[in-house]
Parts: structure tokens; C-alpha cells; sequence
């Protein structure tokens, strides 16, 4: 039995789903370890700790709120020095990021500090004998490499949407605690955050993402996607690394394994032939549906549904199908 420490990520002073993820995770593998209890780590701007009840209702045992000013925006090296001694107590086994972003900073911070390694992106995990084994694309995702951490407190993050929250509700204590630095006096601040697609669903969020590649021909163009996914109402637009290379769509679209890693339960690819490097970054999606004119695009050895025809043709046949059906309900 070994408790485990989560770290909820927060933006724009609300709980980000990648944090319920994360702790349904958590609850996971404290279970599978044997029954330990799962504490959530919430820092942020003065009420945050109102936040604590939602990780509680996804299976967190205990919260602890860090409240400050100098946490209104994701710093660094503060978290990470007060992760790192709340897991230098010696109570957890465990401790568990999402593989956003921010987690791809904090996690390696908090791994450098204690001395211990560090299982990233993983997209499951088992424990046998409270070795943690841990299953992590590798090789552009040609390879499923399974990762052994032994070390304690052994460290990973998760895949966002490999884990979909799931209610486990508890009666969880919360505790307020400091930090372990000053975090007005770090050196690293964020000065301004700068937000795309504002008011749209962000792609780890999205249980549904349309992506374009460059079979669109022109980004004027991706009003097809941007049609299917709000004919959908709960799905992002995506792209691939040609595509924004060519300043068709921002950095923040693109998908692959220089872009974003994502796993919607439906991911549809439009005009996109299947590098390599774009399916090491969508191929965990848990059905894909691929539209292209060449039957013989890589892109249709992993889809679950393949439509071989021009996408001029097959999106505005696909948006109607799609808006009918909304529309019976």
C-alpha cells in the first residue's frame, strides 16, 4: 500500500480536465498498489481551494491547497520545490502528472530535485510487486516500450485522455499548506499568457478533434473542419506540422510528435496522408476516421473508418449527415 501524490493542473484559475484525468488515474494506481490514499496537490490564485471538492469526487482522498498570489500563473520553481519536499516526507510511493505542457516542465523539475526517475507520457500502466510498469510510445509510436520504475517515490505522467475521469467520489480532508520557495521572488515568471482559439475547446479537452492536413489545398479551406466540428459542438480543429509550418493554422493545432499528444474517443483526419511523425501524436484516439483521395495513404492503416474520395466532396456530405443527426436527437 503506498499513497499517491497528484499534482491537479489549474489555468486561468479553474480546474483544468486534464487535472480529473490525473486524478482518476491516481485513484488507479493507488489501488493497484494495494489501497493507499490518493492526495491532490492544487495551487493557485487566493480561492482556489474552492476547487477541492471536484478532485474529491473523482477519487481524491485529501487536497492540499496552496493559496498565493505568485501562483495565479504556473511557476515553476516554486512548485517545484514544494512538490518535491511534500514528496521528500516519505509518505508517498507515487506521484503523478498529466504529460500537458506544464507537466512536461514540473515533472523532470520535480524528478532532478530527489534524485529519481521519471516515466513520462504514458498511456497505461500496471503495477506488480510496487514496481510500476508503465506503456510509452516509442520510434514514433511504431513501439510500445514498457517502462519498469522501481525507485521510490517513482515518478510519472500521463497521456491526456489515455485515462477518462471517472467518478469515485470521496470525503476528502483538505489542509492548506505553503511553499516550500517564494514564488514572487522565482526566477522564471510568466509574463503574459496568450490564448488561441479563445472560447473554443482546447485539443487535450476536446473528446472530438477534426484535423486538416494539406490535402485542404489552401487554409481558407479549414472552414470544412472548423464546419464539422461545430456541427459536432464538442470538438476541437487540429493540424498537422506541414500544415502550420505554411502559417495555414497556429503552432497551438498542430498534432504529431512535435506538436500535441492527444486521444480523443473520435479523431477525424481530413485531407491527411499519415506521416509518421503526425500518427506518434494521434494514433491512441480511440476510433479515427480517415478522409483521403489516395486509398493507399498511411493514414488508413490505423483508422477505424477509411472514406477513399475528395475531401470537397465528402465534407460538406459528412457536416449535413452529422447536423441531421444532432438535430434528431
Amino acid at each position: 500500500m503506498a499513497n499517491v501524490l497528484v499534482f491537479a493542473e489549474v489555468r486561468g484559475g479553474d480546474l483544468r480536465k486534464v487535472a480529473l484525468e490525473a486524478v482518476t488515474a491516481g485513484r488507479v494506481l493507488a489501488d493497484l498498489s494495494g489501497g493507499g490514499s490518493v492526495h491532490a496537490l492544487l495551487a493557485g490564485d487566493a480561492g482556489i481551494g474552492t476547487k477541492a471538492a471536484s478532485l474529491a469526487q473523482y477519487g481524491a482522498d485529501a487536497v492540499l491547497v496552496l493559496e498565493h498570489a505568485g501562483f495565479a500563473q504556473y511557476n515553476p520553481e516554486a512548485l517545484a520545490a514544494t512538490v518535491a519536499q511534500q514528496l521528500g516526507s516519505g509518505t508517498y510511493g507515487y506521484a503523478l502528472f498529466s504529460a500537458t505542457a506544464q507537466g512536461r516542465d514540473l515533472s523532470p523539475r520535480v524528478a532532478a530535485k530527489l534524485g529519481v526517475g521519471l516515466a513520462a507520457d504514458l498511456t497505461g500502466f500496471t503495477v506488480d510487486g510496487g514496481t510500476v510498469l508503465g506503456q510509452h510510445f516509442n520510434m514514433n509510436g511504431k513501439v510500445i516500450a514498457t517502462l519498469a520504475l522501481s525507485g521510490t517515490p517513482a515518478l510519472l505522467s500521463v497521456r491526456p485522455a489515455a485515462f477518462q475521469p471517472a467518478e469515485a467520489p470521496r470525503t476528502a480532508a483538505t489542509t492548506s499548506i505553503t511553499s516550500a520557495a517564494d514564488p514572487l521572488a522565482s526566477r522564471v515568471k510568466v509574463v503574459e499568457l496568450k490564448q488561441g482559439n479563445t472560447g473554443k475547446l482546447d485539443l487535450n479537452d476536446a473528446p472530438v478533434i477534426v484535423a486538416g492536413g494539406r490535402g485542404l489545398k489552401a487554409p481558407e479551406n479549414f472552414k470544412l473542419c472548423e464546419d464539422l466540428a461545430d456541427a459536432f459542438g464538442n470538438a476541437a480543429v487540429g493540424a498537422t506540422r506541414a500544415v502550420t509550418d505554411e502559417g495555414w493554422r497556429p503552432h497551438s493545432d498542430q498534432i504529431g510528435q512535435t506538436g500535441r499528444n492527444v486521444s480523443p474517443n473520435l479523431y477525424v483526419a481530413v485531407g491527411i496522408s499519415g506521416a509518421i511523425q503526425h500518427l506518434a501524436g494521434m494514433r491512441t484516439s480511440k476510433t479515427i476516421v480517415a478522409i483521403n483521395k489516395d486509398k493507399d495513404a498511411p493514414i488508413f492503416k490505423i483508422a477505424d473508418y477509411g472514406i477513399v474520395g475528395d475531401v470537397f466532396e465528402v465534407m460538406p456530405a459528412l457536416i449535413a449527415a452529422v447536423k441531421a443527426a444532432k438535430a434528431q436527437g
